[in-house]
């Protein structure tokens, strides 16, 4: 895929927030608020990082590979990946409709292509991950994998399995994201069960670990995945701490778990694109 520019990626999250909030407003039902906050990690990832072919085969030689462990965050994934030429744009309006291939949470058996497991089971993402990282080492393959996470998932005893698998097989080709929003479907994370020092975590764990303290500045977004590349090949795996706002880009969405599962009503769905330009054509 052909690299975009600053201006381009950020053009391009524009049109990826407008179609979240449209495709969880036609369904009244979805995910929007991490959705919108973890646009510019998928923008800056597929669209500049992400070395990826659209002509989806499920092994993905030769490619970089990522796993979406937050599942639920589907509507932004889907967007970026019609966006990217994955699917035609005109699929996203079955986004949560009957035998649409655009479920609540990614799956597999719809065969939708860019979809490699199926995921929204919490805590299961990184192994996966893990799992296929190694599988490039064993085949020769210099691709790098991905994964995202959400922190509220940090809750989840499986993560911490595979935090303390990876570094101790040295899975230096893996570079693991954690959406650090402070927000998760009850609360606050801090209220629900504290995270507290995440980084500290990750590190005693044996994690190189990165913080991206603006998850929701394109420049930023894409210096960090570029920094962290830098510092594969060492060792030790990857994890990136993005700091982000839920609902990022619709001011009354932001910072509150009450838009982590609500879908906005008429008013609330046209009060949103007239904060969100129209860049690439709406669906």
């Amino acid at each position: 895929m052909e690299k975009l520019s600053t201006e381009q990626l950020k053009k391009t999250a524009s049109q990826v927030r407008r179609d979240i909030v449209r495709m969880v407003h036609d369904v009244q039902s979805g995910h929007p608020g991490a959705s919108l906050g973890c646009t510019e990690f998928f923008v800056a990832l597929y669209f500049n990082q992400l070395k990826h072919n659209n002509e989806f085969s499920m092994e993905g030689k030769g490619e970089d590979l990522f796993f979406l462990s937050n599942g639920h965050i589907s509507p932004v994934w889907y967007s970026v990946l019609a966006r990217s030429g994955y699917f035609n744009i005109e699929e996203l309006k079955t986004f949560r409709k009957i035998d649409s291939r655009l479920q609540g949470h990614p799956a597999v058996e719809e065969g939708l292509p860019g979809i490699r497991i199926a995921s929204g089971s919490l805590g299961q993402g990184l192994s996966v991950a893990i799992g296929a990282a190694q599988a490039k080492k064993i085949d020769g393959d210099d691709g790098i994998v991905y994964a995202l996470m959400g922190d509220g998932e940090q809750q989840e005893g499986q993560i911490w399995e595979a935090a303390m698998y990876a570094p101790h097989h040295k899975v230096d080709n893996l570079i693991a994201t954690i959406d650090y929003n402070g927000q998760q479907i009850d609360g606050p994370t801090d209220a629900v069960m504290n995270l507290n020092d995440l980084k500290a975590k990750w590190e005693a764990f044996g994690w190189e670990v990165i913080d991206t303290l603006k998850g929701n500045d394109m420049e930023s977004v894409v210096s960090s995945l570029e920094y962290a590349r830098t510092l594969l090949g060492k060792g030790k795996p990857v994890l990136n701490l993005l700091h982000t706002e839920m609902g990022y880009g619709v001011d009354f969405m932001v910072g509150t778990h009450k838009w982590h599962g609500i879908a906005p009503n008429d008013e609330q769905l046209a009060d949103a694109l007239g904060q969100l330009e129209e860049t690439l054509g709406d669906y």
